[in-house]
């Protein structure tokens, strides 16, 4: 069985007074998740949940180390999750708001991508019977 890329979306997500990188990745999956519907799992691919689905989120965020890998899963909703956090994002000054964040001013943005695969059995590389159209770019 092969496990082809279904979709992939992009999500953004910040923290705006506590430099929190953990809720910066959570709203940044969110975000992504939000504009999904996987109505094409049941309409094109017939199934009628969700196993063999499988989600991987790819974050950058300006402190990779300083992130909850646990609470970026939970925000995931389906299918067997994974997640890898990278350096990158962005950080700036912004304004202390000690009820937020006590001694902290800086703005952290986390950048996601997410992508959706499926297990598709008796995809061996050539296109089976079912299958009408194939990605222009090929078969990754």
């Amino acid at each position: 069985m092969a496990r082809k890329r279904f979709v992939i979306e992009l999500g953004f997500g910040a923290d705006l007074h506590g430099a929190d990188m953990t809720k910066a990745c959570v709203r940044a999956v969110r975000d992504a998740v939000s504009r999904s519907c996987l109505c094409g799992l049941v309409e094109v691919h017939g199934r009628d949940g969700f196993e063999g689905v499988y989600v991987h989120a790819d974050l950058g965020v300006p402190d990779p180390g300083a992130v909850d890998r646990g609470q970026v899963l939970a925000a995931i909703p389906i299918g067997v999750k994974s997640v890898e956090v990278r350096p990158g994002g962005l950080r700036l000054p912004g304004l202390e708001v000690p009820r937020f964040g006590p001694g902290v001013s800086d703005i952290v943005v986390a950048c996601a991508g997410i992508t959706v695969s499926v297990d598709e059995p008796g995809h061996g590389g050539a296109p089976s019977a079912t299958t009408s159209r194939d990605c222009p770019a090929g078969n990754p």
